[in-house]
């Protein structure tokens, strides 16, 4: 008869064994997801890295930029009339004097208004002594007609007198004595009405003559306005200075207000610089720069910026304070260096090209001693030619990684060998 065999305990507990094994995987699993390190590390060699101090020191605000010696004044040659280029009289580089004359142009419709205007100005000068001579004629007419009207009422007055004496006598009829009173009465009328004729014509032609004679002024002024035409077409120099630009031919046209050249005022000069449109808000007109040339150093201030953002640069024009340097010409390139602010106790660190990488918002630490190097936000403000301002995530003593991050990656720890 077969007997049932029992399983013992160790059996058991080598049926479960895998399940048991998994489940402790599983739990190690879940431990190292919660709680475990999944920093991504990459090793580095220490050659490869350049690594910078964090200090507390002062910071100087300014920036860095190349300026172009240019003189301080440009006027361009422009020619009030048109016409063709009939001489050069001056070649470019001459030097030359407010008034010369630079280029000679020809215009022969000009000639044709000057003789236009001249002709019209003749024929209204004539109008003019015709109308003064017939107003002259008429005034004397009616003078002559006054002057028998006066005398006609002279001696109207006298006959009429005459009869009143005679009718008072009873001599005459009393039809002679009121024929002789109404001739009389019908003369002075006569002559009021002429007295006042003779004021109103007198008041009409002068203000007649007074538009005639304001009409021929204008006309006159307008002769002289074509033929300062004529004068304007030589070109002359506004001030004086270099002639350094004349973009002209014989026989060439030109239109009036056309640039074709210009002149350097070479009483004094300014350097116009490019700078990044990063720092276009602070700076303004007044802040003092300086620049080297040879050992020694010279004083700007800023004259003049340029809102206009090209390439993401603007343009500034410096001029100089007190001494310049010797044999300066224009076309020369200087260095120079523009204060932005006072300086100012910061938490700073040595420029570097990790911030075309992380754009100031991060940067790799080391550890104590030195062997990682580990990734920690930080926040940059402002910016010099050699070093950034740091406003927070550091601290003084501080080691970090200044170098590119190009190969770095998303890792964000270093093992430094």
């Amino acid at each position: 008869m077969d007997r049932v065999i029992e399983k013992t305990k160790g059996q058991k507990l080598r049926k479960y064994m895998p399940y048991i094994a998994g489940g402790c995987l599983l739990v190690g699993i879940i431990c190292w997801l919660v709680f475990g390190n999944h920093a991504t590390t990459l090793r580095v060699n220490r050659e490869e890295v350049t690594i910078s101090g964090v200090k507390k020191t002062e910071f100087k605000d300014y920036v860095r930029t190349s300026g172009q010696v240019m003189p301080i004044q440009v006027v361009q040659i422009s020619p009030e009339e048109g016409g063709i280029v009939m001489e050069k009289v001056v070649e470019e580089g001459t030097m030359v004097h407010k008034g010369d004359v630079i280029v000679r142009l020809s215009n022969s419709n000009l000639d044709l208004q000057i003789l236009n205007a001249e002709a019209e100005l003749a024929e209204k000068q004539n109008m003019l002594r015709n109308t003064q001579v017939a107003m002259q004629q008429d005034r004397l007419n009616n003078q002559t007609e006054q002057a028998q009207l006066m005398m006609d009422t002279q001696r109207k007055q006298r006959a009429f007198e005459q009869n009143k004496r005679l009718y008072a006598e009873k001599l005459i009829s009393k039809e002679d004595f009121l024929k002789s009173q109404e001739d009389y009465q019908l003369s002075q009328k006569k002559r009021s009405l002429i007295g006042r004729r003779l004021q109103q014509d007198s008041i009409y032609r002068t203000v007649q003559m007074d538009q005639m004679e304001d009409n021929l002024q204008n006309m006159r002024r307008n002769v002289v306005l074509v033929r300062q035409r004529k004068d304007k077409l030589e070109v002359r120099s506004a001030i004086d200075g270099e002639l350094g630009l004349l973009d002209v031919e014989l026989g060439q046209s030109v239109q009036s207000g056309q640039k074709i050249g210009q002149i350097n005022d070479l009483s004094d000069y300014k350097v116009q610089a490019q700078i990044d449109e990063h720092y276009i808000d602070r700076v303004r007109q007044g802040l003092t720069a300086t620049f080297t040339r040879g050992d020694k150093q010279y004083q700007l201030q800023v004259r003049k910026v340029y809102p206009e953002v090209r390439e993401g640069k603007f343009r500034c024009d410096f001029i100089f304070r007190g001494e310049r340097p010797e044999q300066i010409r224009s076309g020369q390139t200087y260095y120079i260096d523009l204060e932005l602010g006072q300086p100012e106790q910061a938490i700073i660190i040595p420029r570097g090209t990790f911030f075309q990488t992380t754009g100031g918002q991060w940067i790799f630490v080391l550890s104590t001693d030195g062997s990682k190097a580990y990734r920690r936000q930080i926040r940059i403000g402002r910016q010099n030619p050699q070093h950034y301002e740091v406003l927070e995530g550091l601290e003084p003593g501080e080691q970090v990684v200044t170098s590119g991050y190009e190969a770095f990656k998303d890792n964000e720890v270093l093992v430094i060998k």
